[in-house]
């Protein structure tokens, strides 16, 4: 694993493949058939699964797990100790592996702080979950989630500052660090294309 920093006290199964410039940190476990990509920070006590995958850029906090059957895509960013699933209704006295729902989580979404995510969801690109939300549905992109269950109460900037929208109907804002266009029709918000 050559430019790859792994600290001493970290699990890296054989087989696992890493890329460059990515961190390994104290006490993780990365499992055999895990894909990592470039420039990946896992936190402490991590643990990633054989059949996770992780893109380029993903910054993964401490006490984070990243079961089989959970994908996330370039960018994202998973808070402290927040909480993924694989199988909907577990029994420890009852086998379900054949039953693991697939976790995907799009381009450059944050999930806050022990929030969870219940399997077979797909979270869209730059949504945010607060801290402590429950999500159990699918999430648009751009969404602002909170609570438990989680619900959308507004929308978020690809920069993740809140934008003034209302949570349905249209409307148009501007992200107020960057200037972007966001437009919210029939209750889907977009970023428009630059002119």
């Amino acid at each position: 694993m050559i430019d790859v920093q792994v600290h001493p006290s970290a699990i890296v199964d054989e087989g696992a493949q890493i890329g460059v410039r990515s961190r390994i940190w104290h006490f993780v476990h990365v499992c055999a058939g895990a894909r990592i990509g470039r420039n990946v920070s896992l936190g402490q006590g991590v643990f990633v699964g054989n059949r996770a995958v992780i893109g380029d850029n993903c910054r993964i906090q401490n006490n984070v797990s990243i079961y089989d059957a959970v994908t996330l895509e370039e960018g994202v960013f998973c808070g402290p100790s927040m909480v993924f699933t694989n199988v909907v209704n577990p029994r420890a006295l009852v086998e379900r592996k054949s039953e693991y729902r697939d976790t995907l989580v799009r381009r450059g979404a944050t999930l806050g702080a022990n929030s969870t995510v219940v399997c077979g969801v797909k979270i869209g690109e730059f949504a945010f979950v607060a801290a402590g939300a429950v999500v159990t549905r699918d999430v648009r992109p751009f969404a602002l989630m909170a609570g438990g269950p989680a619900v959308q109460i507004g929308g978020m900037s690809a920069r993740g500052a809140r934008l003034n929208l209302p949570v349905v109907g249209n409307g148009t804002a501007l992200c107020p660090e960057t200037g972007e266009r966001y437009i919210l029709v029939d209750d889907r918000l977009e970023r428009m294309a630059a002119t």
